[in-house]
């Protein structure tokens, strides 16, 4: 857990420092006076702090955020005493209109250029693999919501709404947010239509941790856990387990079934090892399992990679980074319109533990692409409080030519913080119910 937050901690502090430094250096061009440039929030008391010129550098002790006090603006700080002295040339509201929008819309701007370039090195340092949905030859393993829907172990997918997906990786998520109406399958020859409902789409949100389909692969041990009943019984590296108490067992599904029914009872276990078949008596745990990790996936599916050279990597960053702009928007719609899917909301737990345990740079860089254009549809909002709060008023003052009354953007700052407070303390929430009752 603490490399997770390390590594969440880290990421966090880039994206903060960037997208201030988004809004930080068009108002230094545009001669207008910074008054704060922190890292993290500093209520009472900061960890660090330096002045150089007009300036304080910092850093906070709450590691919520970051900000930028430029003077002359209304925003978190809420300087009410500020704004009640007469206009100075160099403050924020005596800029023109075009200016102060420029130096709003800096730190999201940051953020997208930002998340284009890390996809872009991501993809030119380690490539793209994924498993092509066509290469699952032994069709899909079911559980029990997918047997619900009508499928069936076996099954090979070959589109969803009768769009074939390239990977199967992005099954699941396709499915979910584009809330699509069918999936069609091969089974045994025939092309089956099957139905999803809402109610399918709202139980796979839930269970998002566990995909409700993967691709059937054989039984083969791997790696085998010491002092569990695996180990005490005999097994070996390679065995592969054909049948269970005379129930054949073809794939790892058919064993992860049989085991998880019969808990705290003694299975008869045929492997096969090398060309000889071996009977092994082995005791089942409570959990339904003896103690072995299967043979990866690649072992006996064919995956594919991609690679990219340094200018091919551009255009490919571009593509992957409005991928995830457009699901991230999809996710909205997904909230406010699937049955029970705003309780799947989390807050910092939530996002800490998407990262890897260890200590996993292809991972930390791809995951901090995807927060950089995360936090850019989330600052852009027009939501006082947020960039694109100011942006929404400046826009107005743009095409209106004229200002917004300072009052009524002061009680919309209030309304907006307010709100972000509640969404705070609502997702954080979640992560702290989870943690308590799983």
């Amino acid at each position: 857990m603490l490399v997770q937050v390390a590594q969440f901690i880290l990421s966090l502090s880039i994206l903060i420092v960037l997208h201030e430094l988004g809004h930080f250096i068009p108002a230094r061009i545009f001669k207008t006076r910074v008054e704060k440039f922190y890292l993290f929030f500093d209520p009472y008391f900061s960890l660090f702090k330096i002045k150089k010129g007009d300036t304080e550098y910092g850093i906070g002790w709450l590691p919520l955020g970051g900000y930028v006090k430029i003077s002359g603006m209304i925003d978190e700080s809420m300087d009410k005493e500020q704004m009640k002295l007469p206009p100075q040339d160099w403050e924020f509201r005596s800029k023109p209109a075009w200016q102060r929008l420029i130096i709003m819309v800096g730190g999201v701007t940051v953020n997208v250029i930002l998340g284009i370039l890390i996809y872009a090195m991501v993809l030119f340092a380690w490539g793209e693999e994924y498993f092509p949905t066509q290469n699952a030859k032994y069709g899909i393993a079911c559980d029990s919501l997918a047997l619900q829907m009508g499928l069936k172990d076996g099954d090979k997918i070959l589109s969803v709404e009768n769009k074939p997906i390239a990977s199967f990786g992005r099954i699941m998520g396709e499915i979910v947010l584009d809330q699509v109406k069918t999936i069609q399958v091969d089974r045994d020859g025939e092309k089956i239509d099957i139905p999803v409902s809402g109610n399918n789409i709202s139980d796979m949100i839930k269970r998002s941790k566990s995909p409700f389909i993967s691709p059937r692969i054989p039984c083969v041990v791997d790696s085998i856990a010491p002092g569990l009943a695996a180990a005490l019984q005999g097994f070996q590296k390679n065995d592969q387990i054909i049948s269970i108490n005379s129930k054949p067992t073809p794939f790892f599904n058919d064993v992860t079934n049989i085991l998880r029914a019969n808990p705290y009872t003694v299975a008869n276990i045929e492997v096969l090892r090398g060309s000889d078949t071996v009977l092994i008596r082995t005791p089942i745990n409570g959990e339904g399992t003896i103690g072995f990790i299967t043979a990866p996936l690649s072992n006996f599916l064919k995956l594919d990679t991609i690679n990219y050279t340094f200018l091919q990597a551009f255009p490919a960053g571009l593509t992957k980074a409005k991928r995830t702009f457009v699901d991230y928007i999809k996710q909205f719609s997904v909230i406010f319109t699937v049955k029970d899917a705003h309780k799947q909301l989390g807050g910092f737990g939530t996002i800490a533990s998407a990262y890897s345990k260890e200590w996993d740079w292809e991972n930390f860089w791809a995951f901090t692409a995807f927060l950089s254009i995360a936090l850019a549809i989330m600052n852009i909002l027009p939501i006082p409080a947020l960039d694109g709060g100011h942006v929404m008023f400046l826009l107005y003052e743009v095409i209106t030519r004229r200002k917004p009354n300072e009052k009524l953007m002061e009680y919309a700052q209030y309304a907006g913080m307010f709100l972000l407070l509640a969404l705070l303390l609502y997702s954080n929430g979640l992560d702290i119910v989870r943690a308590i009752f799983g």
